[in-house]
């Protein structure tokens, strides 16, 4: 289907509910109440990225209460950062600006969503209800007198927890986890209604697994910023917690670093590596780790497919060790594939695996960085549970490589992260970067979920993401 049909198709479902009427369901569920409400904290330490250095986050909590055919009522729950500095980077609007819009956004969901009374999955309301979305935030452009469009991908992060709390709400009514929920004993379509006729016959539990992983290596975000070492520590915060590479690494246990890059200095990006080579490196060895790995993210900052190819070609140069870790590069150049369409990846995607990330905001963009050369995606919670979980199907079914990242999610929204990467097969490993960055607002799950906020063995406990809904708030 392409994008002009698929959105005349939707357009139609949302003049005519009735739509769905001919593929009810009797474990179909309708919303009878919704509600949203903010928390906000302040990060321990800083995070840069893409350019932008970020100190805090308001996250974005919503409830729902779904009710049955046969009248049964569950509730569900969820959240997400509003990750603004993101989903919305500007050169004209500040933090606050950008994150207002996605609030003033966020009160014309809840009244779009709350307001739908039709029986559906949760997969149907949030197909059926994306073009409202897409408007909605058009609005928000024009009443809030914004300089630059309300991006695609800021509105999928501001519906996520939306979407969130309607499929942990969905699996509770069923007492079943939401993995487990995907099949056509609950979806009514295959997913040829959501993509194309590839997908004719099959189901998302073709995709996903009904039990998670039990253990995943984590990933360790190195940011632009982190001090390796000692040396490079201007003012210890001095809160018990680790500070610098090595302590984090045998705190952590770990064995997966992340580097995040400039993209605005070969050298400086170069030496970064080399330098988490040689620091991580001498730790892992009295240790007696031989085996530990890396990826390299620019956040869309290097200039052009031939820069990475520079940076690659010279770390391999310099280290030949250091070049064989890196397991990935993650969204290397500008986000806006169409805008970029002579920064093909063919040649770097020879050396190592490029995934799109910031890119990833439908089909026909995973469709286009195919084209161009990219080999891989990252999936992101914050994107939405049914988005994501199409565009891990659909990367499945191309055989590209797959990984999920998290957008520094805490509390209910990593273990929605976690539990979308343990469910997902070909997903090997796991970020959990709330634990650095912003650990206060993890406090009230660290015991409930013992090793998946606090990591000790460099494996984050996957294992408990199996009960009912999205595994978070009984």
């Amino acid at each position: 289907m392409n994008t002009h049909s698929r959105r005349s198709f939707l357009a139609a479902a949302l003049s005519a509910p009735a739509f769905l009427s001919a593929a009810q369901k009797q474990t179909d569920a309708r919303i009878e109440e919704l509600k949203f409400s903010y928390e906000d904290y302040l990060y321990r330490t800083p995070i840069k990225f893409g350019g932008n250095v970020v100190d805090r986050v308001t996250l974005l909590n919503v409830n729902v209460t779904l009710r049955s055919r046969a009248g049964k009522v569950a509730k569900g729950f969820g959240s997400m950062p509003l990750g603004n500095v993101w989903g919305f980077p500007s050169k004209v609007h500040n933090y606050n600006e950008t994150l207002e819009a996605m609030k003033a956004l966020t009160v014309k969901l809840n009244r779009i969503i709350g307001g739908y009374k039709e029986y559906g999955h949760p997969l149907d309301v949030g197909h059926a209800l994306l073009p409202a979305y897409l408007k909605a935030a058009e609005e928000v452009t024009r009443e809030q007198r914004l300089k630059e469009p309300f991006p695609k991908l800021c509105t999928l992060v501001t519906a996520s927890p939306f979407d969130a709390a309607l499929h942990d709400g969905f699996g509770k009514l069923h007492g079943r986890s939401a993995y487990q929920i995907l099949s056509s004993e609950f979806v009514s379509h295959d997913l040829a209604h959501y993509l194309t006729p590839a997908f004719k016959g099959e189901y998302l539990d073709r995709y996903v697994t009904a039990k998670p992983k039990p253990a995943m290596p984590l990933y360790h975000l190195v940011g632009a910023v982190d001090p390796l070492t000692a040396a490079d520590i201007t003012k210890k915060i001095g809160d018990g917690m680790p500070e610098t590479l090595p302590e984090w690494i045998e705190y952590s246990g770990l064995d997966h670093l992340k580097i995040k890059l400039n993209g605005e200095d070969l050298n400086w990006d170069v030496n970064r590596v080399l330098a988490v080579e040689r620091v991580a490196g001498e730790t892992q060895k009295k240790r007696k780790i031989a085996r530990w790995v890396t990826s390299l993210d620019f956040n869309e900052k290097a200039p052009s497919a031939e820069y990475l190819i520079g940076v690659l070609r010279k770390v391999k140069e310099a280290s030949a060790t250091a070049y064989e870790r890196i397991q990935y590069v993650e969204q290397p150049t500008k986000r806006d594939l169409k805008a970029d369409r002579a920064n093909v990846m063919h040649e770097a995607a020879k050396l190592k695996p490029v995934v799109i990330d910031e890119s990833l905001t439908s089909l026909d963009m995973l469709d286009l960085a195919r084209e161009m050369g990219y080999s891989g995606a990252a999936l992101k919670a914050c994107k939405g549970q049914g988005e994501a979980l199409l565009m891990g199907a659909a990367v499945q079914k191309y055989k590209m490589f797959l990984c999920v990242q998290d957008l520094t999610c805490p509390g209910a929204s990593l273990i929605h992260s976690a539990g979308l990467a343990a469910h997902i097969p070909t997903v090997a490993a796991i970020e959990c970067n709330s634990r650095q960055y912003v650990p206060a607002a993890n406090k009230d799950w660290v015991a409930r979920f013992p090793g998946v906020f606090d990591v000790r063995n460099g494996r984050v406990n996957t294992a408990l993401l199996d009960k009912a809904g999205l595994s978070a708030v009984a």
